[in-house]
């Protein structure tokens, strides 16, 4: 698998995201064997980047994947969140973005993962009571004790990873981005390119719409985040549906997958970008890294571009998004 750079850490330019594995989506926690089997095959077949947070469980697939990689951690590029749950005060999920919290956060983050460091640790949502230079500080102390590697920001706006990268280098920001997600490009990809920072998008496959595999909401558990989500919701799913019927037929002209197409779009892009497309089943991972060999031609990538876009904002709830 080729690799890319994220300012100065070196990855596979597919990661995995880990997420659902542990929280959120259907089946989520059912098969913590099948899981462990994927992220196994993730490394033998060259993935070394990997994404997770305390926030999924919570604490849940931290663990998860620490017990995965095991005596295999030095191959892997380990990513985790942190700073939508407040350990300075009753532990229950709430942002903070204090250097007390961060000093906390991070302790139960290498425990649970089972190392002596973090490769990339990611602010998850901005605090908006605590400026981002504290925020800053405190990672620069942990990368000068060796507690961490690199600095991320996850959903900042261009002002806050400005102010951050001011403090302390970030070494990637995490925003989602995909065929149905493509706000990054009016102004954040620049920036981040300005800056040497890298681009790591999640939900690459729109949550797993873009795949094709979900035709309707009833395929998902009442419990699903999606269930929640606008552009999963009535009407809107309806509408959407155009932008999955398009990506399909691409894929059939490039004799690929719908999921393979989308992730190969991402890819695209340019350098520094590193996708984590998330899954639990070891044949989705197969075919989700197959994308890594995919080339599109001119035509295919101008009719992924003009796709529609989707109708439902990515979040019922959007005020911590890109502070």
């Amino acid at each position: 698998m080729r690799h890319t750079k994220l300012g100065g850490l070196d990855v596979s330019r597919l990661g995995l995201g880990t997420m659902g594995m542990s929280a959120f989506y259907t089946g989520a926690g059912t098969d913590d064997d099948e899981s462990i089997r994927t992220v196994h095959r993730a490394l033998d077949l060259g993935l070394t980047f990997f994404d997770t947070a305390e926030m999924y469980g919570p604490y849940r697939n931290e663990e998860l994947l620490g017990r995965a990689l095991g005596s295999r951690r030095d191959d892997a590029v380990v990513a985790t969140k942190w700073g939508t749950i407040r350990h300075t005060g009753d532990g229950q999920r709430g942002l903070d973005g204090t250097a007390a919290n961060a000093r906390l956060a991070v302790e139960g983050s290498l425990r649970r993962l089972g190392t002596d460091h973090i490769d990339l640790y990611y602010q998850h949502r901005m605090d908006p009571d605590t400026p981002v230079e504290e925020t800053a500080s405190a990672m620069a102390e942990l990368v000068r004790e060796g507690k961490i590697r690199g600095y991320g920001l996850s959903e900042a706006s261009v002002d806050t990873i400005r102010r951050a990268h001011a403090v302390h280098p970030v070494t990637a920001v995490q925003t989602e981005y995909s065929l149905w997600s493509r706000e990054p490009e009016d102004e954040l990809i620049d920036v981040l390119r300005e800056l040497g920072i890298g681009f790591v998008p999640y939900s690459p496959l729109g949550r797993g719409f873009l795949t094709g595999a979900i035709r309707t909401a009833d395929q998902l558990d009442e419990s699903d985040f999606r269930r929640g989500n606008p552009r999963f919701a009535g009407d809107n799913f309806a509408a959407n549906l155009r932008i999955v019927d398009e990506v399909a037929a691409v894929a059939a002209d490039a004799g690929a997958t719908p999921a393979q197409v989308a992730l190969a779009w991402v890819l695209a892009q340019g350098e520094g970008i590193a996708p984590i497309p998330g899954t639990k089943r070891v044949s989705r991972l197969e075919e989700n890294l197959a994308a890594d060999d995919l080339v599109l031609t001119t035509d295919q990538l101008a009719r992924l571009n003009a796709v529609p876009a989707p109708t439902g904002d990515r979040y019922a709830d959007m005020s911590n998004i890109q502070r």
